[in-house]
């Protein structure tokens, strides 16, 4: 199966870029309601997954930090705690399960590393267990509207 099957593209995911402030990024995540958001630079290439973890770090290492000197800090300054592994666009199904065991979605890029979007995990959950069930897995992206 290919893993495309799977994608969310770029153009649908939250997501923020390493030169935004910690401001900038403080309300994406808050908008989103995701706890964790691929980094990308202005290029297009993946360079990290901000957390809200990272963010709650960042600020209380900082404790006279108010909202109006997050902007002047760059998101590129905030240690980010654990690296996500991304994929490639023709990695295989075990390889991709195997990295989406350990995170809720995949960054995936293509042949140049460029971010092309992410495979949430329980997209990757849904279909198992609907093929597990004897449903047809298709059926997920005619419910998604695509």
């Amino acid at each position: 199966m290919n893993i495309l099957f799977f994608l969310t593209p770029k153009s649908e995911v939250s997501l923020v870029y390493n030169d935004q402030t910690l401001g900038q990024v403080l309300d994406i995540m808050e908008n989103c309601r995701y706890t964790a958001v691929p980094m990308l630079n202005r290029n297009g290439r993946y360079v990290g997954t901000v957390t809200e973890g990272d963010l709650l770090r960042f600020v209380r290492q900082k404790p006279s930090l108010n909202l109006k000197e997050t902007e002047e800090y760059q998101i590129s300054r905030v240690p980010l705690r654990w690296r996500y592994k991304t994929v490639s666009i023709d990695c295989d199904m075990e390889d991709l399960v195997d990295v989406a065991m350990n995170q809720n979605f995949v960054p995936v890029e293509d042949d140049s590393d460029n971010f092309i979007g992410i495979i949430r995990r329980k997209d990757i959950l849904e279909y198992c267990y609907k093929k597990s069930r004897g449903g047809h897995p298709s059926a997920k992206k005619e419910e998604k509207g695509a």
